[in-house]
């Protein structure tokens, strides 16, 4: 990550889904998600006090205990800071169900940041984090500079945190901050994927040039690129007709090859070198392990050229080729 010297495995485990997003997990399935990620090696976390109102910490925390630190990766955010609901007050889940009752609380001062993460760390039983994010703080700019930044920056220095930097789905503006700042990572989501390129025209090549790692998430685009069906979703939204269309090709060509189309979606955005790792959401331990198959999948160079001479991907796009140039 970064200069960091964090390291991360190719592939980790989004868990929003542990939070009980859109339905209710069991606290047993959550934990056997957990477990067949481990099994897999997909050993990078990915959680938030935002998912499930700390319910996904805890849920991380508890299924974790008792293994060795060393052996995995916990990355979790700041930006939103918890309170308990007053009386008479309900929660927000903000699409999270089931949920503790606990309201969300926009805080980028310094010792809200502190606080923030100090309640995560509690959360998930650790003593320290590997990776923090500033979380969807798109519209809070002028704090993030006067305040929320420096302050992870502080607790970075002080060794609770191992790498810093930044988780959003608007590419423009992670590329201006990582311009401008010290970062070490970010997580963007559904902005390098087989039907986005906005991360390429922006986020990417600063981060190449500044030697920042990107961990990608939302490969599948909210759901189109995993079940490219009639109503599938895009950014959280009905696909519109075009991209479904467009989806359904990239399908077709795919399933020449014997390729599933997850399985392209998973690995396309490692064509490019800035890109680190993905994190991929899953609700139950089957669909862990179906994750793991998907990015162990052997992939032909000639499907993504065809890709290319069919114009589903654009010809300036760096693939995920096995094979070497010329070869």
């Amino acid at each position: 990550m970064g200069r960091s010297g964090v390291t991360v495995p190719p592939l980790g485990l989004g868990c929003a889904p542990l939070g009980n997003l859109y339905r209710a997990v069991p606290e047993e399935r959550a934990a056997a998600v957990v477990r067949a990620a481990l099994a897999t090696g997909a050993t990078h976390f990915d959680t938030a006090p935002h998912y499930g109102l700390g319910l996904s910490e805890e849920r991380l925390g508890r299924a974790l205990r008792g293994r060795d630190r060393g052996t995995y990766t916990l990355a979790t955010k700041v930006g939103r800071r918890l309170r308990p609901l007053a009386p008479g007050e309900e929660a927000d889940g903000e699409g999270f169900v089931a949920t503790p009752a606990r309201a969300r609380v926009r805080d980028l001062t310094r010792d809200g940041i502190r606080a923030t993460l100090e309640a995560s760390l509690e959360r998930l039983g650790a003593d320290a984090a590997d990776i923090v994010y500033l979380h969807d703080v798109e519209e809070h700019l002028p704090e993030v500079y006067a305040t929320g930044f420096p302050a992870l920056a502080e607790l970075r220095g002080q060794g609770l945190v191992r790498a810093i930097g930044f988780g959003m789905n608007h590419s423009g503006i992670l590329a201006r901050l990582v311009a401008d700042l010290d970062v070490d990572v970010v997580l963007c989501a559904g902005r390098w994927t087989l039907l986005e390129r906005t991360a390429f025209d922006d986020l990417l090549p600063v981060c190449e040039r500044r030697g920042t790692s990107v961990v990608v998430g939302g490969v599948y685009n909210s759901g189109l690129l995993a079940d490219p069906s009639p109503g599938a979703p895009y950014d959280y939204a009905p696909a519109p007709a075009a991209l479904l269309e467009r989806a359904r090709q990239l399908a077709a060509v795919c399933d020449g090859f014997d390729v599933s189309l997850k399985a392209a979606a998973l690995r396309f955005p490692f064509g490019h070198p800035a890109v680190a790792s993905a994190v991929v959401g899953a609700a139950a331990p089957e669909e862990a392990t179906e994750n793991a198959a998907l990015f162990a999948r052997d992939i032909p160079d000639a499907l993504w050229h065809t890709l290319v001479a069919r114009g589903l991907l654009a010809p300036d796009l760096p693939l995920p080729l096995t094979a070497a140039p010329g070869a």
